[in-house]
């Protein structure tokens, strides 16, 4: 599917500052390719893609994840947030028409990563946290250097620390994958 019918897409069922993350994520997603050697069709189109299940609400989800059979991990119950990565890749497929299994597993992964991403699984992982329409973050200058001066991996590493650093100050339930993600990132 073309990118600006996926683009047009996404702009009808998002809110506009969602759009704009979006629309963020993807060109950075196409930076961090062209940087890395990555194709820049697929990583535009997960970027476009990443957030597509956002707009729905937590019952939605669920009602979702039982439509489509995607298994509900024990922390995924407890942050239900969580499932619009695993849904997301169920309506890239089935919505819009995309079968790369790379694609797919960029959009399931983008928010708790996991041990040995393939490359564009990294890249969207990363242009989601370092987009510049975020708000302003621990080290995110740090980070996008990284990012952007050939360490994706040393990127990985920072945007995990803080991820952790941020759910237990708040106290929150960490998923599993994030923390085997940190295991497996930290020792690269």
């Amino acid at each position: 599917m073309e990118a600006e019918h996926l683009r047009e897409c996404m702009k009808q069922i998002l809110k506009e500052s969602r759009y704009q993350h979006v629309l963020g994520v993807e060109e950075v997603a196409v930076d961090l390719a062209i940087i890395y050697g990555c194709d820049s069709l697929k990583a535009s189109i997960a970027g476009i893609l990443h957030d597509c299940a956002k707009p729905l609400t937590d019952d939605e989800l669920l009602a979702e994840c039982r439509k489509y059979h995607i298994p509900i991990s024990e922390y995924e119950s407890k942050s239900i947030y969580l499932l619009h990565a695993k849904v997301g890749a169920a309506f890239a497929q089935d919505k819009y028409g995309i079968q790369d299994e790379d694609i797919l597993n960029a959009i399931t992964y983008h928010t708790t990563g996991r041990p040995n991403m393939s490359l564009l699984e990294k890249i969207i992982f990363t242009a989601d946290y370092i987009e510049p329409n975020r708000k302003p973050l621990p080290r995110i200058e740090e980070i996008r250097l990284a990012a952007y001066d050939n360490h994706i991996d040393l990127a990985i590493l920072m945007i995990l620390e803080n991820t952790l650093n941020y759910l237990k100050s708040i106290d929150a339930v960490i998923d599993q994958r994030t923390i085997e993600t940190y295991k497996y990132y930290i020792k690269t």
